[in-house]
């Protein structure tokens, strides 16, 4: 019998999970205050966090098909125009809710 069966199990997956989080926190700030922070550094360090938003978004809008993408690239010209992050999730949610509505996508 694992540890993940039984009456405590789903907590014991819980209190895991934490423990693997706060270890990844902690080694980051362990490992960074290791580094000399160069020009290169602070640029990647600088362009990870987009990076990491359009791995995650692009492969969920291209399962979502037209109405996703379409979703997305109107999240993303919004966000350029307004620097309003609720403004352009407000218009990506609207114009995919429309397409699919439509049948499109």
């Amino acid at each position: 019998m694992s540890a993940f069966e039984g009456p405590f199990g789903p907590a014991f997956a819980i209190v895991a999970m934490a423990l693997a989080t706060y270890l990844c926190r902690v080694a980051g700030v362990v490992i960074m205050s290791r580094v000399k922070l160069t020009p290169m550094v602070e640029r990647g360090l600088a362009a990870l966090p987009g990076s990491i938003v359009a791995a995650t978004i692009v492969p969920i809008a291209i399962k979502a098909g037209p109405a996703g993408i379409a979703g997305v690239l109107a999240a993303v010209v919004v966000t350029r125009l307004t620097h309003s992050e609720i403004a352009a999730l407000a218009c990506g949610v609207a114009l995919a809710a429309a397409m699919r509505a439509l049948g499109i996508g």
